[in-house]
């Protein structure tokens, strides 16, 4: 099962054969080239190196490590338990790659949503209203006992929501056309229009991490 980086694109709407309406989200995925292989003698682990998103210049540490290979601005790696025998040094990998109805793992960063609150952060029930009350509804509460004299670390409080590496797991591949470089993945994925996402494999065999 391969694994590709894409943007995202938008949320729409398929039907199936059958009548049935599916949400999906539109990736668009150009053709991803592989840029090195990781080695368990030499990298002390496994894994692909592919790139992304070409580009007509780069820094020269760059240019030489993409030398005869095509110029690319985003690299990520994905490990696996053994690499794939199709895939060597400047193998393309192209959404008509995956096929539709398995299941992939999506990464993307989820939306920045700033200073939040407990009660939007956390899901925190908040104070009641009344019986003697006052500017205390959306507060957070104690935060520790007077004999403790400190904070435990992990206390849920308020401060910087989202923008964080989001994993949802076990989607469904709809379709991709191969014409557009777009993919069509089952349901709702991290990020906001135009975030760089990852779609990797959902099998568990293959030791992805």
């Amino acid at each position: 099962m391969p694994f590709i980086i894409g943007r995202k694109v938008e949320m729409t709407q398929q039907f199936k054969d059958d009548g049935t309406v599916v949400p999906v989200t539109l990736i668009k995925a150009e053709p991803n080239v592989v840029t090195q292989i990781r080695e368990e003698a030499r990298d002390g682990y496994v894994a692909v190196q592919i790139g992304f998103e070409p580009v007509k210049s780069l820094p020269m540490s760059e240019a030489g490590h993409l030398q005869d290979l095509p110029q690319v601005k985003t690299l990520r790696e994905f490990r696996v338990a053994q690499v794939p025998a199709n895939y060597t040094r400047g193998t393309e990998i192209r959404v008509s790659d995956f096929i539709p109805g398995t299941m992939v793992d999506v990464v993307g960063v989820s939306k920045g949503r700033g200073f939040a609150g407990v009660l939007k952060r956390h899901g925190f029930k908040g104070s009641k209203a009344t019986h003697g009350n006052k500017d205390q509804q959306r507060m957070g509460g104690s935060i520790g006992s007077q004999r403790q004299g400190k904070v435990i670390k992990g206390q849920r409080m308020g401060g910087h929501m989202g923008d964080e590496r989001v994993t949802v797991k076990n989607l469904e591949i709809v379709s991709f056309d191969a014409d557009k470089n777009l993919l069509a993945v089952k349901g709702a994925i991290p990020g906001a229009r135009g975030g760089l996402i990852l779609v990797r494999s959902h099998d568990r065999k293959q030791l992805w991490q």
